[in-house]
């Protein structure tokens, strides 16, 4: 059984920072494309930052370039979110999506172009 599973959440103040780790366990990924989620209460799941197979791709969502980098590491099987200078509208729950389908693409940036979820990690950044 496939499972993703995400750490790292919790509580930080405005300027902060933290490292959200998703780690893969039930089969490898590390030639899967891998993404990073985030849905805020009251709104949709959207799209984070993407990595293709071996992290030689990344892809973000516009608005958090320069705050948000994504990285992995395929020995660990394990696909990290650094987060800095956090605001208060980075409050939301983060998940984790690995993909097992062949693509073409590097990078996917859409929730069906995903095939596992993890269950996902809070984090909410105080003012």
């Amino acid at each position: 059984q496939v499972q993703l599973i995400e750490s790292g959440g919790g509580l930080v103040q405005a300027g902060g920072s933290l490292r959200l780790s998703c780690t893969a366990s039930g089969r490898t990924f590390s030639n899967s494309a891998m993404g990073w989620f985030r849905q805020a209460p009251g709104k949709e799941r959207e799209f984070v930052a993407g990595i293709s197979w071996n992290g030689g791709s990344t892809n973000y969502a516009d608005s958090l370039k320069g705050r948000f980098t994504i990285s992995r590491d395929n020995a660990k099987n394990t696909v990290y979110l650094q987060m800095n200078n956090l605001k208060p509208e980075d409050t939301a729950v983060y998940y984790c999506a690995a993909r097992s389908r062949s693509t073409v693409l590097l990078v996917v940036t859409t929730e069906g172009g995903y095939d596992h979820w993890g269950q996902g990690t809070q984090v909410t950044v105080s003012s």
